[in-house]
């Protein structure tokens, strides 16, 4: 196919978003040698980056580093290269591109400040030592409850100090065993939440850093830090003996400010014995719990200077160890919306039920008119109602999801939790003793703060309301690690619900940095022997991980690198790749996965047939090793790479011997098929023999699904990438149980975590384990991004430098758009099917390639929807399809004669070109 191609453009390139170690201007970086990256964007067509330099300059302008003009079209993973980097010191860095013909793009800036680098701290841990003070209780034991009544209350500590001259240069370097929120002259001096994260305490704990330049002044002035025991010494998981002690017994704070003054000379304020502490307003504050506030109890002014605190007690401190604390290397926790009622009503007891319409995350804001002092106020949460139309809190199990409040008296006052969270739609408020004006609540939501990178859109109310279930399951599951409900007593980071779901992660947000970051936490609970666990941070929940949990430590540290090209990550992890390889071969010298499975899952919360356990575990070990045999071969371990990839295909082997028998798999389940098509277990000659036994499956359920969280990620890419596209169709349409469609038609607003959570037959699911709030059943975004939306990558390529647009109609959809932030910039597509004329617009970045596939197998049908022909290579593909390949730029290609939902005619000979 030829075409004179596009006009000549004076376009250049504009390099955008430029990040450093995947974040975006940050502060407080510990890591010595960062990496730098950008997007690309232009108006023209065809133009790539042929050139890059890259030039870092220190506090006072000097030059750290100069790469100097390198002939590359590299974006990501550019490695600083200069003179060591100073602690405490801000660094401006900028990006220069040169196109294919040498032509200059526009330079952008960016920057980045240091923190620590192993600087050694001169603070302390400080608090108080609980044993001399009991549990602040509330005025009436009545409003507490057996969970809350023996909670320990939050901390205030405060320091002051003076400064003789105008303060020209401020940070704030703190964190806490704990949570903490801190204040500086009566202000708030950040906008994260829940404080320094989750992280495997035991090895390491971040410590954030704020520019509070504008908020110390001359003269006198107090620091003030509210302390509580979210992660390190609240309630965390199910088990009731990690109450309070999951890794200390009390929180504690470690901070220092560093000022530059006026004249050049430097001041630090750090956390020791002087520091005073105090009980506030806080009754208790705890993660599950909830939190309860006595407002009259509110030492007004604190946090600011000329507070008296001579009754307070002296700081208690609690050592200098501080060789686990790093800087934060995760965007952080904070407010990412808020959500009106949709409607409000009262109970039989007077009590507001609130409606939010969404199942969201986060806290109440609440405006509280002319209370009586001390008037009890009460906040119960609760993601779904009974069949009376009121909270349903028995699938909370111990977790109250509970918030008090005793009014201060004033004539307006707000109450906003600010240590828990909870997981929940409707909520019940009780003791406001007048009428509810909505406009006095809000859900305030909260989430790990990542980039939204992706956005789609489509004729289809059905397919849009499964993305944004999706989509709001993420934003809710996503607080510093990817947990696995929000509203119970768990919110632990499972390890397969992670992994089955990553790919759709990262089609909504960046999450390059949070998962890199958490990878951190599964490697660090790897056992002794190898075995990667189920759950991480693990804290007490060590023991082997079963098959696909524990292989998230393989799969993850790949995607990150197919998607981000995150090679420092793949790298750091690659060791423990190997020796979770290696301890199952170890365990399982016949290379057929049945020693040393943990809890061994399965193929959990299936809804059919159940697939033999030993067939879904060889099949997660021949991937694994497989994975690392393309570690190993991305890394340079040449070795390795020849010895996994024996392995592999050893085990793929003793797969199809003790497993396949004239073309039918052990236990002929939806996943087991898959499992084996996905993982490429079988000889080619019986592929197509087991993708048509996937569909008669499919077929036999009445296009219903019967897989459980492991299948369910892979069913509908892997029935479209064996020509399937219509029976994957089939299923997303499908509206019976069990589907996607199911729970939205009994009115869910985030993925459940089973497919049966509530039926009409059977009403709610055991409340031992039934979260209306689980990402893991979301996994088929991916596929709508890739095959409605057309958006996918190449198989191999790395970072989408090669993008597979490859939409497809059906479903009922006739329409839709998709975009795509990817490390080389916005990919885009939109498409339309009219009168059997399919119309097909696509943009991709500077630098990237395209494979156009397109709905059919005659060529002649294709054009640019103008008279011409489509600029660009043409090619069959794997069922006869038309693809044509293509360079960065706009494109638009139309098909005529396609029909809805109908797939190509495989094997059809392209005819010649027009």
């Amino acid at each position: 196919m030829t075409s004179a191609g596009p006009a000549a453009t004076t376009s250049v390139l504009e390099p955008y978003a430029l990040r450093v170690e995947h974040l975006e201007n940050p502060i407080g970086l510990d890591e010595p040698r960062p990496r730098f990256a950008w997007r690309l964007r232009t108006s023209g067509a065809g133009t790539r980056q042929a050139g890059y330099r890259v030039v870092v300059s220190g506090g006072r302008g000097e030059t750290a580093w100069d790469s100097g003009r390198v002939a590359s079209d590299d974006q990501f993973e550019i490695g600083y290269a200069g003179v060591p980097l100073r602690p405490f010191t801000g660094y401006t860095w900028t990006v220069q591109v040169w196109d294919a013909d040498g032509v200059a793009g526009a330079g952008a800036e960016g920057t980045f400040e240091t923190g620590r680098l192993e600087r050694p701290w001169v603070a302390r841990w400080i608090g108080r030592d609980r044993r001399d003070r009991p549990a602040f209780l509330a005025p009436a034991d009545d409003d507490l409850t057996w969970n809350t009544r023996g909670l320990p209350a939050p901390s205030l500590l405060r320091t002051t100090f003076d400064t003789a001259r105008a303060v020209t240069f401020a940070r704030l370097h703190i964190t806490a065993r704990g949570l903490y929120e801190a204040r500086i002259n009566g202000r708030l001096v950040h906008d994260t939440a829940l404080n320094p994260g989750w992280t495997d305490y035991q090895r390491r704990i971040f410590y954030q850093t704020y520019d509070v330049t504008s908020v110390v002044r001359t003269g006198s002035n107090a620091i003030g830090v509210v302390l509580a025991d979210g992660w390190w010494s609240g309630f965390v998981g199910y088990d009731a003996r990690n109450a309070g002690r999951l890794y200390g017994t009390a929180p504690a704070l470690l901070a220092e400010l560093h000022l530059t003054l006026a004249d050049g000379s430097t001041q630090v304020i750090r956390t020791d014995e002087t520091w005073r502490e105090s009980a506030g307003e806080w009754l208790h504050a705890d993660l599950l719990m909830g939190e309860g506030v006595d407002a009259r109890r509110r030492p007004e002014g604190w946090d600011a200077p000329g507070f008296d605190d001579a009754r307070w007690r002296r700081a208690l401190p609690f050592g200098d160890d501080t060789a686990t604390v790093t800087g934060a290397t995760t965007p952080p926790i904070r407010t990412v919306a808020e959500v009106a009622p949709v409607s409000v009503r009262n109970d039989a007891d007077g009590a507001a039920v609130i409606d939010f319409g969404q199942n969201l995350v986060g806290h109440l804001r609440l405006r509280i008119r002319g209370a009586a002092v001390g008037q009890f106020i009460e906040l119960t949460h609760a993601e779904i109602l009974d069949d009376d139309g009121r909270l349903y809190l028995e699938n909370l199990r111990r977790a109250e999801a509970r918030d008090i409040y005793y009014a201060r008296g004033d004539a307006e006052e707000t109450f906003e939790p600010r240590f828990t969270f909870h997981g929940f739609r409707y909520a019940r408020i009780a003791g406001l003793g007048a009428e509810l004006d909505p406009a006095d609540v809000r859900a305030v939501v909260i989430s790990s703060d990542l980039e939204e990178v992706g956005a789609f859109d489509c004729d289809s109310p059905d397919v849009l309301q499964i993305v944004s279930n999706t989509r709001w399951s993420q934003r809710g599951n996503f607080l510093s690690v990817p947990t696995d409900c929000p509203q119970r007593d768990e919110r632990l980071g499972w390890l397969a619900d992670a992994q089955v779901f990553a790919p759709t992660a990262a089609r909504a947000s960046d999450v390059s940095a949070f998962f890199a970051t958490w990878m951190v936490d599964v490697v660090a609970g790897q056992s002794p022997d190898g075995a990667f666990g189920d759950i991480a941070p693990a804290g007490p929940w060590m023991g082997e991980g079963a098959p696909a949990w524990g292989d998230a430590g393989t799969i993850i540290p790949m995607m990150l690198f197919d998607t981000y090209g995150d090679r420092r990550q793949l790298a750091q992890s690659y060791p423990a790749m190997v020796r979770w390889v290696e301890h199952i071969r170890r365990a399982n010298p016949d290379l057929l996965w049945r020693e040393r499975v943990g809890s061994n899952y399965g193929d959990w919360l299936h809804a059919g047939p159940e697939t033999a356990r030993d067939v879904l575990a060889t099949a997660y070990f021949a991937n694994s090793a497989s994975l690392v045999a393309r570690a190993a071969a991305i890394l340079g371990h040449a070795e390795d790479e020849l010895r996994y990839t024996s392995l592999a295909q050893e085990i793929r082997d003793a797969f199809v011997a003790e497993f396949v028998r004239e073309g039918i798999i052990t236990s002929d389940t939806q996943t087991c098929y898959l499992l084996a098509l996905d993982y490429d277990l079988l000889p080619a000659d019986q592929v197509p023999g087991a993708a048509d036994r996937l569909v008669q499956l499919v077929r036999a359920a009445g296009n219903r699904l019967t897989t459980g969280f492991v299948g369910v990620s892979k069913i509908c890419r892997v029935l479209s990438a064996h020509g399937h596209d219509d029976v994957a169709h089939a299923l997303l349409a499908q509206e019976e149980y069990p589907s996607w469609l199911f729970p939205i038609r009994h009115g869910a607003t985030t993925i459940w975590e089973r497919w049966d959570g509530w039926t009409p037959e059977g009403g709610f699911q055991s409340a031992n384990m039934n979260s209306f709030n689980h990402y893991s059943l979301g996994a088929v975004v991916d596929w709508i991004y890739a095959t409605l939306g057309g958006i996918d990558r190449v198989p191999g390529s790395v970072g989408h430098r090669e993008v597979l647009v490859r939409p497809r109609p059906g479903a009922g959809v006739s329409r839709a758009a998709a975009g795509q932030e990817t490390p080389l910039g916005r990919v885009a597509t939109s498409w339309e099917l009219v009168d059997g004329r399919f119309s097909l617009d696509v943009e991709l970045p500077p630098g990237a390639r395209g494979v156009l596939s397109l709905p059919t197998a005659d060529l002649a049908s294709v054009s640019d929807g103008a008279g011409g022909s489509v600029a660009g290579e043409v090619a069959v593909g794997p069922h006869g399809e038309v693809e044509i390949r293509v360079g960065g730029g706009r494109h638009r290609v139309v098909v005529d004669g396609v029909a809805p939902g109908v797939p190509a005619p495989a094997g059809t000979p392209l005819r010649a070109a027009r």
